[in-house]
């Protein structure tokens, strides 16, 4: 990014604007610890009792530690970037992709963090990344290792190895385009989008992934195995656009990595950098109005003329006062409960309520003995169930619960035994169902579902004995998202990130509404997934440099870097 209109940076001490940032979670985080290195003072206000947002940590009092939302950890440079930052120097200016972190081998044992990151957290690569289990008990280990793979593929379907490697070039043509070249582009305008639809079509990009991938397998078992992982980010495979076929490069360029300590640990490091940085945290302090006026400084009738942000309104009925105001929330419930309807005219009720949502979870966290047998499971286990594309239509078409269930099976204490009490595992099972707007009653769902998920876990042979072993049990559903974490409909992950809610056509990260508003994380560009939301706060953090006009000497790295 340039900013061509900068004046000469003045001499003394830079003057500070101020920024208020609506949610903790790491796009909240990340964002006010890069708002801190462009020279503004931000106060992030977090309606819980502590950060994290989705990745809220709770820690029980029987000794258990459960991260709460997203334990998938990638692209650990980008990590590494955050914690490299340094007030005054936001380094905006450097590339996106250093060549050391697109060379090399990836790190496959130890230590997988950079040396700043080393001094807030200790990231571990997981290997496999996962453990996908079909219905028939067979399994495919993916550790993104090229030999591994295609030995896997030759056991569970020889006929599609040639067709792997067909998927192989197509989706790194994908990821060179779609993530290294345009994954920071901010889609504010109709043009940028358009410039880039040929290429898009060109490389098969825009198709659904589920029909991208069957071009090039014809088991249904390989089909699934290339196509799951967009539900971690709350996508349907059926209908996401095929330029997704890229997660499967982003993990074996970088691999899957876990913060010791839990994903918390993670997020633990980013509130001790920001507030290094100069920043302030205050938990308990929800925000109940964004504050608009007009370019008067008088209330906003209608939505038409200039509307400008001028701080928030919190549920205690304290008014704090900011130059900029960024929501780290749900999109949806920013618009809809935060700016008055009178300043929204792009993001109005009707087109809000109309915006499809990702799907919603059910998730378990649960301890039980060991009692000295291995388990038979990975850190990050897939566990399938006997259909795919008809369970897929139930949940995020009819919206109802189906027959059987897929499920998310994430026992960290494989390889950080510390989130247990000794002679324990924690773990945490998700299931993807309905959002609340299928008006599935959870009171009464919720703990049939919970029964059959034990019970699937068990009698199938992943934890022999889990009732009589079990020490811990709770679980949380929609309405965990929609009541906690303030999610429009229960939603898990934000907009469904089918074609007509990408690209241009997803929330701007720059409020087209209100001047001064600007948003941040899963329900922003580029969208959801814990490398997305960093990339989210390096976009809006240059809209907000290029709006401010903030002097290029800002925007470098600092001296030593």
């Amino acid at each position: 990014m340039t900013v061509s209109s900068a004046s000469p940076r003045p001499a003394g001490p830079p003057q500070r604007k101020s920024a208020l940032i609506v949610g903790a979670g790491i796009g909240g985080l990340s964002l006010g610890i890069r708002l801190q290195s462009l020279g503004f003072d931000t106060t992030i206000l977090e309606r819980l009792d502590g950060p994290g947002g989705r990745a809220y940590q709770k820690r029980t009092e029987d000794g258990y530690v459960f991260d709460m939302g997203p334990t998938v950890i990638t692209v650990p440079h980008f990590i590494e970037e955050l914690f490299s930052l340094e007030r005054d120097h936001a380094a905006l200016n450097t590339p996106d992709y250093p060549p050391h972190t697109l060379s090399g081998e990836r790190v496959k044992a130890g230590d997988s963090g950079g040396p700043r990151t080393r001094e807030y957290v200790n990231l571990v690569p997981i290997l496999p990344f996962y453990r996908i289990v079909f219905d028939d008990a067979t399994f495919f280990d993916y550790d993104g290792d090229p030999v591994s793979t295609r030995e896997q593929i030759a056991r569970l379907a020889p006929e599609d190895l040639e067709g792997y490697e067909r998927f192989h070039r197509d989706a790194q043509a994908i990821f060179e385009r779609g993530f290294l070249e345009l994954g920071y582009t901010h889609f504010g305008d109709l043009p940028t989008m358009l410039r880039v639809v040929p290429d898009l079509m060109k490389l098969d990009a825009v198709r659904t992934l589920f029909s991208f991938t069957s071009r090039y397998f014809s088991s249904d078992k390989m089909r699934q195995v290339f196509s799951f992982e967009t539900l971690l980010i709350g996508g349907n495979p059926l209908s996401v656009p095929a330029i997704y076929a890229m997660i499967h490069f982003v993990e074996k360029t970088w691999g899957v990595h876990y913060a010791m300590g839990g994903t918390g640990a993670l997020v633990q490091g980013f509130v001790r950098k920001f507030r290094e940085l100069g920043g302030t945290v205050r938990y308990g302090a929800g925000v109940e109005e964004i504050l608009v006026e007009s370019g008067r400084g008088g209330p906003v009738r209608a939505p038409v003329g200039p509307r400008v942000a001028r701080g928030v309104r919190l549920e205690s009925g304290e008014e704090l006062r900011a130059d900029i105001v960024v929501s780290n929330g749900d999109w949806a419930n920013t618009y809809l409960k935060r700016v008055p309807a009178a300043a929204r005219l792009v993001n109005n009720d009707l087109r809000i309520k109309a915006a499809p949502q990702s799907m919603g979870l059910l998730v378990i966290y649960f301890g039980f003995r060991d009692d000295g047998q291995p388990l038979n499971l990975r850190h990050h286990n897939i566990l399938l169930g006997p259909r795919y594309e008809a369970l897929l239509r139930e949940i995020f078409g009819k919206k109802v619960l189906g027959q059987d269930f897929s499920q998310y099976l994430h026992v960290p204490t494989l390889t950080d035994p510390a989130l247990a009490p000794a002679g324990h595992h924690a773990a945490y099972t998700l299931v993807p169902v309905p959002h609340n707007g299928s008006g599935i009653d959870w009171s009464v769902e919720g703990p049939r579902l919970t029964e059959r998920v034990l019970d699937y876990l068990e009698e199938r042979g992943f934890i022999p004995d889990l009732r009589a072993r079990l020490t811990h049990f709770e679980y949380v559903t929609p309405d965990y998202f929609e009541g906690t974490l303030d999610s429009y409909l229960g939603n898990a992950f934000g907009p469904e990130p089918v074609l007509a809610q990408s690209a241009f056509f997803r929330p701007h990260n720059r409020s087209e509404d209100v001047r001064g508003l600007y948003l941040v994380g899963a329900g922003a560009q580029p969208g959801a997934g814990t490398p997305s939301v960093m990339m989210s706060a390096k976009m809006t953090a240059r809209l907000i440099a290029e709006d401010f006009g903030i002097h290029p000497d800002l925007l470098g790295a600092a001296a030593d870097d």
